[in-house]
């Protein structure tokens, strides 16, 4: 009798009105995944049929915004811990996604841009020059980033060659800065 229990827990439930629902335990993991689909994707960035990378660039000027008011300590603890949570997100995402690196995520994007500002005024030349240069960086994928991005597992390869081409794109900008005034 046991055994047939346990094979109707696997069945959807019906509700009060009739109609089926997800048993409580996958209910919640089928909101996480929604969750962590929505996050991977920029907000839905991600899902543009044209430069999904590009767009989710876009998405993080808003964040560098949010946060560049932030001590320079303060906005590294947040890019610190913005980018594991990328790692994490990135690596459930490919799972979800089913490929490895799919376009459809770009926090690893998001993130790389945040890098970039690091030290950075939050004026529209500084982020105009820097969206550049990370798209710039991040196409080319200039060593260590191309062997991250092939040999890291997970999210880690997913987000770290962003990093990598965000402190490119960090250093070109601030010398940029320095030598020209800008």
């Amino acid at each position: 009798m046991e055994q047939y229990r346990s094979a109707f827990a696997l069945l959807p439930r019906r509700n009060l009105r009739g109609m089926r629902s997800l048993p409580n335990s996958r209910r919640g993991a089928f909101l996480i995944d929604r969750i962590i689909k929505f996050i991977a994707t920029g907000f839905g960035s991600g899902l543009v049929p044209f430069a999904p990378g590009t767009a989710g660039t876009i998405v993080g000027i808003p964040i560098y915004l949010a946060f560049s008011r932030l001590s320079w300590a303060l906005y590294f603890v947040f890019v610190v811990a913005f980018t594991l949570l990328a790692c994490y997100v990135s690596n459930k995402a490919e799972k979800l996604f089913g490929e490895k690196d799919t376009s459809l995520i770009v926090i690893d994007e998001m993130v790389g841009f945040q890098w970039t500002m690091f030290l950075v005024a939050p004026t529209v030349l500084h982020v105009f020059i820097g969206f550049i240069l990370f798209r710039l960086f991040d196409i080319l994928k200039i060593f260590p980033a191309g062997y991250f991005h092939r040999r890291l597992p997970g999210g880690y390869g997913v987000v770290i060659d962003d990093v990598v081409a965000g402190m490119y794109a960090n250093i070109a900008l601030l010398l940029i800065i320095k030598f020209w005034g800008i």
